[in-house]
């Protein structure tokens, strides 16, 4: 029965897989997010860099920029000049540009020729698969609970077709492969969990036999050894992989941070053997983070973390005339910075005036002799160096400047998020608790949207304090974890707070789905004794499956609750 929904749940994502594509009808991007990592494949493979200018630009017969996104940064590149990037996080591209090269080199079909057919091909290549590491691990954890029939076919539905993890998995994301991690490590550590308790038994049954003799002890010692090889016994391999998906979780969703740490508590717990193992794994994937990061922005932090300012570099007296036009007192300016240091030496020094207050300063340094690639190059701009101009707080004067190092990648021209462009959800809720309210029983709420979360609390409950210790552990952990991970997005700034941009649900939390699973299988199981608990937990179900059937056709789209609230006028 399990083997059935979940090759009838490949088949329905491959089905809508193998028709997506844009409202515009010229590629099968659906959204400013995911076309953001697919330009930064292309860009990757086509183009052997990160850098995105060249692609962005681009247009359709239907005049509108295809490969364009929000969803990017501007920072100096490695030649020294200004690029446009991705602002996604690096290794999840990486990886998938990888499985677009091999495509490349197998098909010769690139993707900037193709953009509707090349796509859905590679997502052929890695949802579907991914989609069935998610729902097949997920039925062998479910499988090995102590709970009825009822309560694991109703997991196993749930995984197919009540989470909104069967809508992402229609378009290229990172919550797919965080939640489809997180499920590798929950199947891992529940393996992991039944052997150690079986041994822990038979150990004890041993141990109440009579004391035998050295030669037979030695002979069961050797025997043991043997037949624990022979069954599989958990080894090196099995815990390196745990930390593989453990810190791949963390790779795609930052916050999954918290419950990296929790699982390298529960299995050094399980056993101190788990430790080396885990450790390597994770470290692989460390390295891959931060190493791929570094490549794509010479920066070990990642662009979500460059949305600032740095040090003072120096001060400057300018009487800013309000009464000038623009590009007069951009003149007027570009002559005060020309007498200090770093604009001395510059050929040009470009200035826009920010929304924010200040100006954007890049000083441009052109090639001298043959210091552009060994040739005679005077003349060509080599170098771009971004600075900010801006009033000195609470200074006496209001002729006090002073020019700071740029570290705010998304302040760039157009900018969707400095601007004043952003709309909707976009703008962030200023208060929390309404914040709080609407992303748990409001319009993007886990629980009005998926009704079959409401048995997370008392399920967690359930499992903290009864049943084996491992459960009550890893019940434990996923009740923190989902706390901290949720008052995190509650405490964010206002600009963040919005509830994860235009999607169908509160996607931020989407990785927990396997967890989640996890813990209302004990609470259908008590639900299961009556029938009008069966038929509670399956109204449950029904309104989770209408909720992921509205999102189908993509999951860049408002939740129905929200666009419903719109339509009658609520909000505001």
């Amino acid at each position: 029965m399990h083997a059935i929904l979940i090759c009838v749940t490949l088949a329905l994502v491959a089905g809508r897989i193998a028709t997506v594509i844009n409202p515009q009808g010229t590629a099968a991007f659906l959204s400013a997010n995911d076309r953001s990592r697919w330009v930064s494949v292309a860009a990757l493979v086509e183009n052997g860099t990160f850098a995105i200018d060249d692609l962005i630009t681009v247009k359709s017969s239907t005049g509108h920029r295809l490969w364009d996104t929000i969803d990017k940064v501007r920072h100096v590149g490695d030649d020294g000049m200004l690029h446009y990037y991705s602002s996604k996080p690096t290794l999840l591209t990486t990886l998938i540009a990888g499985v677009y090269a091999l495509f490349y080199s197998v098909t010769g079909l690139a993707m900037t020729a193709h953009p509707i057919y090349v796509p859905r091909a590679l997502l052929m290549l890695i949802n579907v698969p991914t989609m069935a590491l998610f729902l097949i691990t997920m039925m062998r954890s479910i499988e090995r609970l102590d709970v009825s029939d009822f309560a694991k076919r109703f997991c196993v539905t749930a995984a197919c077709f009540g989470t909104m993890l069967t809508s992402f998995a229609l378009s290229l994301n990172n919550h797919l492969f965080a939640a489809a991690a997180t499920s590798l490590t929950l199947y891992l550590y529940l393996k992991a969990s039944d052997r150690h308790a079986e041994y822990g038994s038979r150990h004890q049954w041993n141990r109440s036999r009579s004391k035998p003799s050295s030669r037979t002890r030695s002979s069961n010692t050797a025997r043991h050894k043997g037949s624990s090889r022979s069954r599989g016994q958990t080894g090196f391999g099995t815990w390196l992989l745990a930390g593989v998906a453990a810190a791949m979780t963390v790779a795609c969703e930052l916050p999954a941070l918290s419950m990296f740490c929790l699982w390298a508590v529960l299995f050094a717990w399980l056993t101190p053997r788990s430790i080396p193992g885990f450790v390597v794994g994770a470290a692989i994937v460390t390295a891959g983070i931060f190493g791929t990061n570094y490549w794509a922005h010479q920066s070990w932090k990642t662009p979500y973390a460059h949305r600032g300012y740095g040090d003072v570099i120096t001060g400057y007296d300018w009487q800013e005339d309000l009464t000038q036009s623009d590009f007069a007192r951009a003149e007027s300016l570009r002559d005060v910075l020309k007498a200090k240091p770093p604009f001395a030496d510059a050929t040009n020094i470009l200035l826009r005036p920010l929304t924010s207050g200040g100006y954007a300063a890049i000083a441009e340094f052109e090639a001298k002799g043959t210091e552009a690639n060994g040739a005679e190059a005077n003349g060509e701009i080599i170098r771009q160096q971004p600075f900010k101009v801006e009033h000195y707080p609470d200074a006496k004067s209001p002729a006090s400047w002073k020019l700071v190092e740029w570290d705010d990648w998304y302040e760039y021209p157009g900018s969707y998020w400095r601007t004043g462009k952003r709309r909707g959800v976009d703008l962030g809720e200023p208060d929390r608790g309404t914040y709080l309210f609407h992303a748990t029983l409001g319009h993007y709420g886990l629980f009005s949207l998926t009704p079959i979360w409401l048995l997370v609390p008392t399920g967690l409950a359930f499992q903290c304090v009864r049943g084996r210790s491992e459960h009550r552990r890893l019940a434990a952990s996923v009740l923190l974890a989902t706390l901290v991970c949720l008052a995190f997005y509650v405490a964010r700034p206002e600009i963040d707070r919005n509830y994860g941009g235009v999607s169908v649900c509160f996607r931020w939390m989407l990785w927990f789905a396997p967890l989640w699973l996890f813990a209302i299988a004990p609470e259908v199981n008590q639900l299961s004794t009556r029938a009008v608990g069966r038929w509670f937990a399956i109204a449950l179900l029904a309104g989770s499956v209408f909720s992921v059937a509205t999102s189908l056709d993509s999951p860049w789209q408002s939740p129905w609750l929200y666009r419903f609230a719109s339509f009658l006028g609520w909000l505001g």
